[in-house]
């Protein structure tokens, strides 16, 4: 039997603090990860925190983040059509799945956190034996998952996600609403990241997969993989 992986985007589409500035998923972010899953035979869903529409990042439509693996989905309505119709939490069933890969974008920083229905998914796939995995921003969708015992998924474990000082390099440090970083720490993680910004790193800490920045995502999807195939 082939294995299941849940890719997990976001519904929203602008910074609270400033309305006028739009944001979104990440778009390589998704397709490097989408493209190695398909060439292993993986099945594939896409959730999101309220179903539907997943909009995307203006500025992952730019070179050199607007890459092949982007500018093939973009221009393939059929994919395109799965960014319109994701499925809501309610209408997964976590036994399905070997794994769940958070995907990035500024906008998952508003909606991924508070999700019960993703956190009640990740919390079963990790019990069953399941990876968890993120890249960049993704790790928003960890930073509130606790285990059945009440305690923290991050805890005690090593990962990596967006640094701060990345989101300064970006420009974008007065419009997040919370410096990750600190926050995934404050939960008890053992966060590191690359010595430079930008560059691809990833943390492997047993079933706990995590990548560092949009850089980071075909790495972060292959090690996932090589998990996954191992059982």
């Amino acid at each position: 039997m082939s294995k299941r992986v849940l890719l997990v985007v976001t519904n929203v589409d602008h910074y609270q603090v400033d309305p006028s500035h739009p944001t979104g998923l990440w778009l390589s972010e998704l397709t490097h990860a989408y493209d190695i899953f398909a060439d292993r035979g993986f099945e594939q869903t896409i959730v999101s925190p309220a179903g539907g529409h997943s909009p995307l990042e203006p500025r992952s439509l730019k070179r050199p983040n607007y890459d092949r693996s982007a500018q093939a989905w973009h221009q393939d309505p059929a994919r395109m059509a799965l960014l319109e119709h994701t499925a809501s939490p309610e209408q997964i069933d976590s036994a399905d799945y070997d794994a769940i890969f958070f995907t990035g974008g500024h906008a998952v920083m508003f909606d991924f956190p508070d999700s019960a229905g993703l956190q009640r998914i990740t919390r079963e796939i990790f019990e069953r034996g399941g990876v968890v995995s993120s890249v960049c921003h993704g790790y928003c969708g960890l930073v509130n998952t606790t285990l059945s015992d009440g305690s923290y998924l991050v805890a005690g474990r090593n990962l990596t996600g967006f640094s701060w000082r990345e989101e300064v390099l970006a420009r974008v440090n007065r419009l997040v609403p919370y410096n990750i970083e600190e926050r995934i720490q404050e939960r008890g993680a053992h966060y590191s990241k690359a010595l430079l910004p930008f560059i691809s790193y990833t943390v492997i800490d047993g079933r706990l997969v995590t990548g560092q920045n949009p850089g980071s995502a075909h790495a972060t999807a292959t090690k996932v993989a090589e998990l996954l195939q191992q059982n």
